[in-house]
């Protein structure tokens, strides 16, 4: 089930969603390094966290994915968003410095391709950022935020998917260790909730959020059809019986 874009967009105007927003920023503090003159991509719904993250770079991007839907971005600016499909990007190989995913993985088809696309736009020594939700997590259990919808992850998973599709995992955080309150009184302490719960109860936080490394050297998989085509060349030796050609 893929997230509608008017629902992420109306999620992030309430108060909960910006609490959301606040402890996913505070996550991602000590994994965002900085890197001069980046050219940033956001992939699913992660225009919230452009907005704090990407006030330097020098080129940001926003692509939605066609099942979810698109919105303009920035509002009363030139539109940085595109609909794109995540498995073909529309950009060059070796193109972005740092990818980031929120709202994207867990909604899509094929977790590989996805991943393998990012691998392709990545220049070497990039970076990809991936904020997922917690399978542990209380959010999970809730509809009424994005993060309960979609493929929940554990760490393990999202490190041997970052593995197998030739990345290499450097660095890792976690977020929303508050319970989604939906009342304004619960959420004035949601804060004390969110520190209380980074030193308590860690392992059962909302998100969790991984960052990795491209790979300068890629092995190429060897598929199925391959693999029987390299039988059929391997070479054959001759039994001692044949009989010697005549002249």
């Amino acid at each position: 089930m893929n997230a509608d874009i008017t629902e992420l967009r109306d999620f992030y105007a309430t108060r909960l969603g910006e609490a959301a927003v606040r402890s996913v920023a505070m996550a991602l503090g000590p994994i965002w390094k900085p890197i001069p003159q980046e050219r940033l991509v956001g992939i699913g719904y992660a225009i919230p966290y452009l907005d704090k993250l990407a006030t330097d770079s020098e080129r940001r991007l926003a692509f939605m994915p066609a099942a979810q839907g698109a919105v303009n971005w920035p509002v009363h600016q030139p539109s940085l968003t595109a609909l794109v499909h995540p498995a073909e990007l529309p950009l060059g190989d070796a193109c972005i410095d740092r990818i980031l995913m929120v709202h994207a993985l867990e909604f899509a088809e094929s977790p590989t391709e996805m991943l393998g696309e990012a691998w392709r736009v990545l220049a070497p020594g990039g970076r990809l950022v991936l904020v997922l939700p917690s399978r542990r997590g209380v959010w999970t259990r809730f509809e009424h935020t994005p993060f309960g919808s979609g493929r929940p992850w554990s760490r393990t998973q999202a490190t041997q998917l970052l593995r197998e599709t030739m990345f290499t995992p450097s660095g890792f955080s976690d977020a929303l260790h508050f319970p989604p309150f939906r009342r304004a009184g619960l959420l004035n302490i949601a804060p004390l909730w969110e520190r209380m719960g980074r030193r308590g109860w860690p392992i059962f936080c909302g998100a969790i959020i991984l960052e990795a490394t491209k790979l300068v050297y890629r092995g190429i998989p060897v598929t199925h059809r391959e693999k029987q085509r390299l039988r059929r060349l391997r070479p054959v030796l001759l039994p001692h019986g044949a009989p010697a050609l005549h002249r």
